[in-house]
């Protein structure tokens, strides 16, 4: 359908499970689209960017190479999920410190990369941010899911999305003057080959009866991004299967 067409996306964490997905879905409607990820080198043409998004100075770097090349930025897509080793520790069980590398790893490193975005789009006058957040940021956890598991829900997980989904408003209240857009995406349970009781415990509480597929997200990416959009900003789409409507 080319609703992309001629537009210069960034997604970052590009290479994971969702990630990978939004990336095909963004190419196949015409963008060109720049997966920023720390799990590759960079290519010549800026398709693949190896970047740290924990580290001021590797957005700095990976921010101006795009802009030097290419000339502008149209969409940004804040999907990385950088997270330490000790994540899934049971609320008693996180150490501070851990917390704190997570609130930050992942929390701020949005902030600042769309910080940096936002500073040569406020200059376009244009632009369309999306977060990737989650139903865990809407509503609080049902833990029954992980009965029979080992699994959990781990806590900064909630307070992070929950952080993203109102920072995403205050940032398309203070940039909808500059016709920047800024909404955020709230998948609900992604199916990848989790313990099969937690799936089974999953599919018999949300009202469409199975976890979700990241074909399932990327339409509403595209979506967000596109001009069919253009008066959409400062909103939270979950795409739950309905776990947030009951």
């Amino acid at each position: 359908m080319n609703r992309l067409k001629n537009k210069i996306i960034i997604v970052t964490g590009g290479s994971g499970l969702l990630g990978s997905n939004i990336i095909d879905k963004i190419k196949s409607e015409g963008a060109f689209c720049i997966n920023v990820d720390i799990n590759h080198e960079t290519t010549e043409n800026l398709s693949l960017i190896k970047c740290d998004i924990t580290d001021t100075k590797s957005i700095d770097k990976c921010v101006k190479s795009i802009i030097d090349k290419y000339k502008k930025i149209d969409g940004l897509v804040n999907n990385a999920y950088p997270r330490t080793s000790d994540w899934g520790n049971k609320f008693e069980d996180i150490d501070y410190q851990s917390w704190q590398k997570n609130v930050d790893s992942q929390l701020n490193s949005y902030f600042y990369f769309t910080q940096q975005v936002s500073n040569f789009m406020v200059k376009e006058k244009f632009g369309s941010i999306i977060n990737m957040a989650s139903v865990y940021g809407i509503v609080g956890p049902d833990f029954t899911v992980y009965d029979g598991t080992s699994m959990t829900m781990p806590a900064a997980y909630s307070a992070i999305k929950g952080g993203l989904i109102n920072l995403s408003r205050y940032l398309a209240s203070y940039l909808g003057q500059y016709n920047i857009r800024v909404n955020t995406i709230s998948p609900g349970g992604i199916f990848d080959n989790q313990n099969p009781i937690f799936v089974d415990n999953y599919n018999r509480k949300v009202p469409m009866k199975r976890m979700g597929q990241p074909d399932d997200i990327s339409p509403s990416v595209v979506f967000l991004l596109s001009d069919e959009a253009s008066y959409i900003t400062g909103q939270n789409l979950a795409v739950d299967g309905g776990w947030t409507a009951i």
